[in-house]
């Protein structure tokens, strides 16, 4: 975890750029990226020069072994003249970043193609490498504390995509990843990765519960092979291919593709998916893919991905997304075709209803958690319904930090513990649901549906008493009057 600290530190590097005049968060962030990527850079060539010192192998050299390749390091250029520091990035660093590899080494640099270097002037470059610099040096230790700072920044976006994406915050990424709780043997997916969070998600997940045990070819799968992100913004891959090389997966396989288009042919490929797809907005009916028009004829981006996920499946992947709360109880031919090809011909597990206030400020739709495995044979027996009431922040623009997790740790629990949940009253805040209940009401997923609320008799004192008792108080107020006229007068 990040301290007060090193927020402060952040923060002082984030307004020295705004005070440039790059007020847009997600330039500041892409702009930090491409500095924290060439500071990391020389941290890999002189890892390989100590390794070289003791007559050990070394990885292939990172910059050409001349004076002008040499003078492209970081630890060369950071302590110049400021006009020095700012050519030398501009006209050298930035143009090797963008070619280096051939565009074919690594996901962050086949998308540094149209990338732009928007620093505006000298002195604020050389504050930006300045405080950079002392965060690394003092204050950042590992791999985990880079990947919390580039999180810390991530959370300063703040407004949601033009085609309704938005950052999910850590905490809900977590409690869907420990829902699925992926193994080092899966190959995880998220067709709609943003910046990667989900990935990175799961990725701590895998190295928390199974790092000591993991074999060397589990680790050269979780290096790249196990985790793939799909995007059509190609900011948002090159920020995502950073957070995962912060985050140790130094090869991932972030692609640029339309997931829902019929060039995405995709499917039976992943065991687990885990996504937070664009909520609004339609696509040209034309680009969709046939066999997701076959699950939900439809042109809403929220029903063509889940039916996306069911075909990107194995079978027995399981897959946990967030979808608007209309995609649970929508009226239209698609809402209940995708309804009813979850309840009966997959296996829907679970639904998560989430307060409305957790995408703020994004955004404050409501939303919820759906978890199913794909079989495409059925196995819907009954279906899980738990009523979120607090994720651990308060539930308005501010997100204040409430001090515990809310109902994360009992909705985990509780899914990994479904046999006890059978008894429980459908007044109570989760509860289980036949499916034949489900299908008798068109294949409805709203908890409200099935949620029964318990009224309490208040019991009122007759008019009388309630009268008298008025009587009493305004004779008490009477002669507490009184008494503070006197005083006044007696002044």
């Amino acid at each position: 975890m990040i301290t007060g600290e090193i927020k402060n530190k952040i923060d002082k590097i984030w307004t020295d750029i705004w005070a440039g005049g790059i007020t847009q968060p997600l330039t500041v962030i892409e702009q930090l990226t491409y500095l924290m990527f060439i500071r990391s850079l020389d941290e890999k060539e002189i890892e390989n020069e100590s390794l070289e010192a003791l007559g050990l192998e070394a990885a292939k050299k990172v910059f050409p072994q001349t004076d002008e390749g040499q003078a492209m390091r970081w630890s060369k250029f950071k302590d110049k003249d400021a006009r020095e520091i700012y050519e030398i990035i501009g006209q050298r660093v930035f143009p090797f970043i963008k070619t280096m590899n051939n565009n074919e080494s690594s996901a962050f640099s086949r998308y540094m193609g149209d990338a732009m270097f928007l620093i505006p002037t000298p002195q604020v470059l050389q504050k930006i490498i300045t405080g950079l610099d002392e965060l690394y040096e003092h204050d950042i230790k590992d791999h985990d504390m880079q990947g919390d700072l580039y999180e810390y920044m991530l959370g300063k976006l703040s407004v949601a995509g033009q085609n309704g994406q938005f950052r999910t915050p850590k905490h809900i990424r977590d409690m869907m990843v420990k829902l699925l709780a992926p193994t080092p043997d899966d190959r995880i997916c998220d067709p709609a990765c943003g910046t990667a969070g989900f990935l990175v998600s799961s990725a701590e997940y895998i190295r928390q519960k199974y790092e000591s045990q993991m074999t060397a070819e589990q680790w050269q799968r979780f290096e790249g092979d196990a985790f793939t992100g799909f995007d059509t913004d190609r900011t948002m891959l090159r920020l995502s291919a950073m957070n995962l090389m912060l985050h140790s997966i130094t090869n991932p396989h972030i692609n640029y593709a339309d997931s829902v288009s019929k060039r995405n042919d995709i499917s039976d490929v992943y065991d687990v998916i885990l996504a937070n797809p664009p909520f609004t907005g339609t696509i040209d009916e034309e680009s969709i893919h046939d066999n997701l028009k076959a699950v939900c004829n439809t042109k809403k981006t929220e029903l063509l991905f889940v039916a996306l996920f069911i075909r990107m499946l194995n079978i027995g992947g399981r897959c946990a997304c967030i979808v608007p709360d209309g995609v649970l109880f929508g009226t239209t031919k698609a809402h209940k075709a995708l309804r009813q090809e979850l309840v009966e011909n997959q296996n829907l597990q679970a639904i998560i209803s989430m307060p409305s206030g957790v995408f703020k400020p994004y955004a404050g739709v409501s939303t919820a958690v759906l978890v199913f495995s794909k079989t495409n044979a059925g196995g819907t027996d009954k279906v899980w319904f738990y009523d979120m009431k607090s994720d651990g922040f308060s539930l308005d623009d501010k997100r204040n930090d409430l001090g515990n997790d809310g109902d994360i740790s009992d909705i985990v629990a509780r899914f990994h513990n479904l046999k006890d949940e059978a008894d429980r009253k459908r007044t109570e805040q989760s509860f289980l649901v036949d499916k034949e209940e489900i299908k008798s009401n068109d294949y409805d997923l709203s908890i409200n549906r099935y949620k029964e609320i318990e009224y309490e008799k208040v019991e009122y004192d007759p008019p009388e008493v309630i009268m008298a008792r008025l009587d009493e108080l305004a004779i008490d107020l009477g002669s507490k009057m009184e008494e503070l006229r006197g005083l006044l007068e007696n002044e």
